[in-house]
């Protein structure tokens, strides 16, 4: 590798990582910045300052827009990169990125400036999400370009590690501020410059008699805005790097030849014989790639913290060290695909992921909570109601409101992580919770006293259960329990860089240079943004549906398995192309 060569792969892979810790910041800090944009209360009336409805559509917006929007910011970026160029393009990605991750920092929330704070945050989101569309497919056709015949592999990979780089930065960050701020300003009043302007919006922190009050929460009130503030730090570093590249020399000979596209949307989707490789791609490649990605990473995260009840900082920890230990096989499979091909890695990182998605998670229930396991296999929870009175629960995005007591009473327990069965009654009968043979009081209410204190008199573990993986610092691993979840993450680590390590080669050595950004970008953005990006909800729902915690899983299964199938019999192998006509 030539010294040109790492500068270009440094530059592409440091501002992707980058753009991703951007992204990241948002999804790992949903809940806070939901509190603080769509459920804020108003002080005067002590009730939510916007209806039911209003919430529900911030909800719906700000779900799709970091996900729904990604291909058509790669239709829109990929036509510009392949007629302006790779440079330019992602250039302009990296700034739109970091210019609005670093506004949602300075936002003034719904309590300040009313409905035009989520609007606002939301119209960001979009942005963030039109930005990562274009990103992705520049930085990767930008590194293929630039790579010798046989190394392509090898080259992209590094582009591969950004996403996993930039999901551990934005954790690793946000762990290191909430322990700075709750350390710092638990109990005290805010002091300084910094802490003034930061709390600027919230006047009422820095009265000292409301300091141990507001303090013990600082970091939902404010600190969660200094992640996002960081970020223009990394902005100037990216774009400052990014101006010293120079064109891709297989996109720039083909301008000066006069060989580029006019109208690469036309090309790329209107005409078949590409249209049917995009298809291909999709379905034979990138969609089992997507889901076994987001499952390996950000369900696996969910799991803990929503289903085994683990804590927030010990659930990201174990992701974390999982990550950290196989971050590096990107590369490895990166590079084995020059030698083997890519379909076989691919194919086989999708077919080995469904046939053992079941049992690792069934194993990291084991060892993060052996007691919930021991329930789930001993405590027999019905819910017998009239069946005319037993909805469908299938709630993706969170915004159906339940009231009838049979969806209410299943949906509860599904929260508790307890599994259940439905059973049907006679008509017009009412409903009853049914705990190992005993009939339970229910009412149709959020909280469940009775339903709750019998599920877990059966066997279902407490929050805080002493048997729940729980770590006491970051360097609490070797132990027998967190060093076992590590382990099975790990694994789930593994699966995702037999998928993804080769994928950017792939999809360049699918397109001719004159649409490869168009071309490459919108299959790659529908099978991660849609199929792996919709994951953790869908599979959830899935979950509440069906009183089976692990009925989620099928949804990558299924999805990788038709991957597996379909890019057997159908996708090219594409190692030994030639990109530059």
């Amino acid at each position: 590798m030539t010294k040109n060569e790492r500068f270009v792969i440094v530059a592409s892979s440091l501002g992707t990582v980058f753009e991703w810790y951007d992204f990241y910041l948002f999804g790992s800090l949903a809940s806070v910045i939901g509190a603080q944009f769509f459920g804020v209360i108003d002080p005067a009336t002590k009730l939510p300052m916007f209806n039911q409805a209003t919430r529900d559509i911030f909800a719906l917006l700000a779900f799709a827009a970091g996900f729904i929007v990604r291909p058509f910011g790669a239709i829109v970026f990929g036509r510009v990169g392949d007629i302006v160029g790779r440079k330019y393009t992602f250039l302009v990605t990296i700034l739109i990125m970091g210019l609005s991750t670093f506004i949602v920092g300075l936002l003034p929330n719904a309590a300040t400036i009313g409905i035009a704070a989520p609007i606002i945050l939301i119209g960001l989101r979009l942005l963030q999400g039109l930005a990562l569309g274009g990103e992705y497919g520049g930085a990767a056709t930008y590194v293929a370009e630039h790579a010798p015949m046989g190394k392509r592999g090898y080259y992209t990979s590094f582009i591969q590690t950004t996403a996993t780089l930039g999901l551990f930065l934005s954790l690793l960050v946000i762990l290191f501020v909430t322990a700075y701020v709750n350390n710092n300003f638990a109990g005290s009043a805010c002091a300084g410059t910094v802490c003034t302007a930061i709390a600027a919006p919230y006047p009422a922190l820095t009265d000292p008699a409301l300091a141990g009050k507001v303090f013990t929460t600082a970091f939902q009130n404010w600190g969660w805005r200094i992640p996002f503030l960081v970020s223009v730090v990394l902005l100037g570093i990216s774009v400052w790097i990014r101006l010293r590249l120079n064109e891709s020399p297989v996109f720039q000979k083909m301008k000066d030849e006069g060989k580029s596209s006019k109208a690469p949307l036309t090309e790329a989707f209107a005409d078949w014989s590409n249209a049917k490789i995009v298809i291909l791609a999709l379905v034979g490649g990138v969609m089992g790639q997507g889901v076994v990605w987001y499952t390996g990473q950000f369900y696996a995260l969910f799991f803990m913290q929503s289903i085994l009840k683990v804590d927030a900082f010990t659930a990201n920890l174990l992701i974390a060290w999982s990550l950290l230990l196989g971050t590096g096989f990107f590369v490895v499979f990166g590079a084995l695909s020059d030698k083997i091909g890519r379909k076989p890695i691919i194919l086989a990182g999708c077919l080995i992921a469904a046939l053992t998605f079941f049992p690792i998670f069934k194993s990291i229930t084991s060892n993060a909570n052996p007691s919930l396991e021991k329930a789930i296999e001993t405590v027999k929870v019905e819910v017998v109601a009239d069946k005319a009175l037993c909805g469908d629960l299938f709630n993706p995005v969170g915004t159906r409101v339940f009231t009838a007591p049979c969806d209410t009473a299943r949906s509860y327990l599904a929260q508790q992580s307890v599994k259940y069965t439905t059973s049907y009654g006679a008509a017009g009968s009412g409903v009853k919770v049914v705990v190992n043979g005993k009939d339970v009081p229910y009412t149709a209410a959020a909280s469940n006293p009775q339903v709750l204190a019998a599920v877990q008199a059966a066997g279902y573990p407490k929050v805080g259960d002493a048997q729940i993986v729980k770590m006491q610092h970051p360097f609490d691993i070797f132990r027998a329990q967190p060093a076992a979840v590590i382990g099975l993450l790990f694994i789930l680590v593994i699966f995702v860089t037999m998928v993804y390590g080769p994928i950017a080669a792939m999809l360049v050595e699918l397109f001719p240079t004159r649409i490869r950004y168009t071309s490459m970008s919108l299959p790659y953005h529908i099978g991660n943004g849609w199929f792996g990006g919709l994951l953790p909800a869908t599979s959830f729902a899935i979950v509440a549906s069906t009183g089976d915690i692990y009925a989620g899983l099928w949804y990558p299964i299924i999805f990788a398995s038709i991957t597996a199938v379909v890019g057997f019999f159908f996708l090219p192998e594409t190692k030994d192309v030639d990109i530059t006509k």
